[in-house]
């Protein structure tokens, strides 16, 4: 199994019962079925193709009575007999992930927790799990075939769960750990965005506004990896 799927499996609590949202091959819960820490899984997407890729596979492991395979948007296909605390969602944008989680609340469905990992828009999960009582017990920030991945795990909490704006941006954890990849993201990041000043303030229309959102930014990330 590849890298980013491992660790995502590693963050699973043993005898947990999971939904797998976007499952594509199925990759995930077969291991976790396979390697005897998951009973019972759920594995979800929302296209035809990948979800009878993801049966394929799991017949073959002769794994069908332990994996459900669930065709839908979303934490949708997820039924309440499935007796589900572990929803994970890997591989897509931040924005569709929040997306979702805001579309399962409004239909109650709150889980106690959440492995998430945003291909982009990181910040836009952790400040949704902040407004929504979740607190960020783990984060992983890995490079695997060029790509730079966060990876978060979060439980539900009965009390507000506020965050700083650093946090939200950085994630909590990886801004202590600050391990290479961090660096290296964060390296990018600032020679990304001094880039961005400098195209932006040669535009006919100067937008004085992303201008200081970068510059905020800047200085946010040079604070950050140089400490």
């Amino acid at each position: 199994m590849e890298e980013r799927l491992a660790q995502l499996a590693k963050m699973v609590d043993q005898g947990a019962r999971i939904a797998d949202i976007g499952t594509d091959h199925a990759y995930l819960p077969i291991e976790l079925v396979k390697d005897g820490k998951v009973n019972f899984a759920v594995a979800s997407d929302v296209a035809k193709g990948p979800l009878q890729n993801a049966q394929d596979d799991i017949e073959q492991a002769g794994l069908l009575t332990q994996i459900s395979t669930r065709l839908g948007s979303g934490l949708s296909t997820i039924r309440e007999e499935d007796k589900i605390d572990t929803v994970i969602i890997a591989g897509m944008g931040g924005k569709l992930m929040v997306d979702l989680l805001e579309k399962a609340k409004e239909n109650k469905q709150v889980y106690p927790t959440l492995i998430l990992e945003p291909n982009v828009g990181e910040a836009n999960v952790r400040s949704w799990l902040s407004n929504n009582n979740y607190k960020i017990i783990q984060e992983k920030i890995i490079k695997v075939a060029g790509h730079i991945y966060e990876l978060i795990k979060a439980e539900h909490s009965h009390k507000a769960v506020p965050l700083s704006l650093k946090d939200i941006i950085f994630g909590p954890i990886l801004v202590k750990e600050k391990n290479e990849v961090f660096h290296e993201k964060w390296t990018n990041q600032l020679a990304y965005q001094k880039n961005l000043i400098n195209n932006l303030s040669k535009a006919k229309n100067i937008n004085t506004e992303k201008i200081n959102q970068s510059k905020e930014l800047i200085k946010m990330i040079k604070e950050v990896i140089e400490k």
